[in-house]
């Protein structure tokens, strides 16, 4: 029994404020590495894990990011937050796309997601899963860095997983609800 595995996924946390310092290569792979053994249906493969470090495009992709939630804001009737770092300085952003002609796609990307998160804390990485990359990437700019980056075919954005060293002390995990598990025997 590898208890060590299930350690790991129960330390994961989000961070929200990170270092600027640039991982080595070799972690950021290791975690990439991860998220292609992700289960996926039929086992089509589907997603597909762009590494960003770039940080030209790291910035482009964040300020596209922070551009959507605050439109999101504004049709909530809240105030939107112009100086607002979705990535929260995370120096590494792991962009997971998913193929749209194949059934799973969603399921299959999400799956990615969570290899990904949990190969991030697994190798001394914090992480935290970013949302609106379907918003990002079904635009005509993103569209176009899709294409700059010659990425053809029908991608749907799934999600963000940005990657980095925290900056302060990741918050200790909330007790999980007394009901989150329902056994039927």
């Amino acid at each position: 029994m590898n208890l060590q595995a299930l350690d790991n996924m129960k330390a994961r946390r989000s961070c929200r404020a990170f270092s600027s310092d640039m991982p080595d290569r070799e972690l950021i792979a290791a975690v990439c590495e991860a998220g292609t053994w992700a289960p996926t249906g039929h086992g089509k493969q589907s997603p597909l894990i762009v590494a960003i470090t770039r940080k030209e495009l790291r910035d482009r992709l964040s300020a596209m990011n922070a551009r959507i939630w605050n439109e999101l804001k504004r049709q909530r009737g809240e105030t939107p937050n112009k100086d607002f770092d979705p990535f929260y300085g995370a120096p590494v952003v792991l962009l997971v796309l998913a193929d749209r002609t194949v059934r799973t796609y969603l399921y299959d990307g999400c799956a990615v997601m969570t290899n990904l998160a949990n190969a991030a804390s697994a190798v001394g990485l914090a992480s935290c899963w970013i949302h609106r990359a379907k918003e990002e990437f079904d635009c005509e700019e993103g569209k176009q860095i899709l294409k700059d980056l010659g990425i053809e075919g029908d991608y749907e954005g799934i999600d963000h997983l940005v990657l980095g060293y925290p900056s302060k002390p990741i918050p200790s995990p909330l007790p999980r609800k007394t009901d989150y598990i329902r056994w039927v025997e």
